[in-house]
């Protein structure tokens, strides 16, 4: 299948980025590789792009695509990486980040990557193939508790418990094996008047259960500060969330890293010493145009926020 992913809010990304001919940046989710597409396009002379990424299909994808540029390196590695990366191609400082966290087209409509409930396909939901932890485990090995917590507070679903609950019984009598099995045991833990508002039944018990595969929250929220320390002066992140968990830790990053004083408000100057890394671009996060909508209705969910480096 034909590696296929919208390119989210891409003039507004890439205009965010303030790209200099001569820059070097990083994607730190090539994916099908349209924004940085759209970097490379606006890099001149020594201009320079890395694209990472966990899925080596991606890579391969974004290789063909990007065939006619000769400044892009291509890394098969998860962005929590990105010091230990750029460290390893001579690079101190770099003129802008993207992360665009969403799961790309190709794999939600590819069967076998099982990240979909509209497939009946193995528990998978890894974006790194290589991956020990699947789906699978996660759904057949966690205790009911560690199940409850990761669905309640990666999926925000009100039913988590009851649905932890009929997943552990169900797989009391044979493993859970298929997406659709999964389907069938969410929908009936959830009451029938329930089921009928607020899009299927499974969207939050999969989403809850593809971050806690790829360790998305975990790896965003380590990852930030990284990322904003790896920027020259006047470089930019910009980063696109797609729920709630992932732009409110985005949001939060960005404050202390434009406000890091921990001084009591009492206090008639700061004695902390931490200063500001940068300042926030977005003071509210900008949004998919009802153009982008009309076109592509998985840009709903998506919040660009921008953050730019200042020297300490």
């Amino acid at each position: 299948m034909e590696f296929k992913h919208y390119s989210v809010m891409l003039k507004e990304t890439v205009d965010g980025l303030n790209v200099k001919e001569n820059g070097i940046y990083v994607d730190c989710t090539l994916g099908g590789a349209g924004h940085s597409t759209e970097i490379l396009k606006r890099l001149k002379g020594t201009g320079r792009l890395i694209g990472i990424d966990q899925d080596a299909d991606a890579l391969e994808a974004a290789k063909e695509r990007l065939k006619d540029f000769d400044n892009v390196t291509y890394v098969h590695s998860n962005f929590e990486n990105i010091k230990e990366i750029l460290k390893n191609e001579g690079i101190e400082k770099v003129d802008g980040i993207l992360a665009d966290l969403g799961v790309s087209s190709y794999q939600f409509d590819t069967p076998e990557r099982g990240f979909s409930y509209r497939f009946d396909a193995p528990l998978d939901m890894r974006m790194n193939k290589e991956s020990e932890i699947s789906a699978y485990e996660i759904v057949n090995e966690y205790s009911e508790d560690k199940l409850f917590k990761v669905i309640r507070d990666y999926g925000e679903e009100k039913f988590a418990k009851n649905i932890a609950k009929h997943i552990c019984m169900r797989r009391s009598e044979a493993p859970i094996k298929t997406t659709f099995e999964l389907n069938e045991i969410i929908k009936a833990a959830i009451p029938a008047k329930m089921r009928e508002k607020g899009g299927h039944p499974s969207k939050r018990t999969f989403q809850a259960i593809r971050i806690e595969c790829n360790r998305e929250l975990e790896v965003l929220e380590n990852t930030l500060d990284d990322m904003i320390e790896c920027l020259n002066d006047g470089g930019r992140l910009c980063i696109i969330t797609f729920h709630s968990l992932e732009d409110r830790a985005v949001k939060n990053n960005f404050k202390t890293n434009e406000n890091p004083c921990i001084c009591p408000p009492s206090f008639p100057v700061c004695t902390c010493g931490r200063k500001p890394k940068g300042k926030i671009i977005t003071r509210k996060p900008i949004t998919a145009s009802e153009e982008e909508l009309e076109e592509n209705s998985r840009s709903q969910s998506a919040k660009l926020r921008i953050f730019e480096k200042i020297s300490e």
